[in-house]
């Protein structure tokens, strides 16, 4: 049986001495994963409109990428997840890149999790439409696999167009 554990970004706060601390301590304890949410923004609680959120612009979340990587720098046998990358918000060519990268240089110790979200504040504040997330995100996973495939890609829908283009590195794990 493996057992994974949640990082507490939301309670952990920004010190990286105590991010390394607590990784380096889940890895020493046996931990097999360690999984991560994702949000890019919070919204103020009194703004107009209001929020009823359950989380506010002042509470901390890491960028999984990033935060990961780090970890991955200080780590040799944990894995990274996303619980989950809201994929919908964000350019498909740049999350394949991210993923592959972070799968590829923590040796294989990435897997992402991905879905619509929930917060049309952040759909908004980062330019993407909420109502057609769902149907974004189908097309999404099919090029995020066809990235990964390291062929030669002409691709022409609603939201993405490459022309005989191919991403490398590829996932240590595609």
């Amino acid at each position: 049986m493996k057992i994974g554990i949640v990082f507490p970004q939301t309670e952990f706060g920004n010190d990286p001495i105590a991010i390394r601390d607590y990784i380096q301590t889940a890895e020493s304890l046996g931990y097999n994963h360690v999984l991560a949410y994702d949000h890019v923004l919070g919204a103020n609680p009194v703004r107009e409109g209001g929020w009823n959120g359950p989380y506010t612009h002042k509470t901390p979340f890491h960028d999984p990428f990033v935060l990961f990587s780090y970890m991955a720098g200080l780590t040799s046998a944990i894995e990274f997840a996303t619980g989950i990358l809201i994929l919908p918000q964000r350019q498909t060519a740049v999350v394949a890149k991210q993923a592959a990268t972070l799968d590829l240089l923590s040796n294989g110790r990435f897997r992402l999790g991905v879905g619509t979200g929930w917060n049309a504040i952040e759909y908004q504040a980062l330019d993407q439409n909420f109502h057609t997330r769902g149907k974004r995100l189908d097309a999404q996973v099919k090029l995020l696999r066809q990235l990964w495939s390291g062929d030669l890609l002409q691709v022409d829908d609603k939201w993405h167009h490459i022309n005989d283009a191919s991403l490398n590195p590829a996932p240590a794990r595609p």
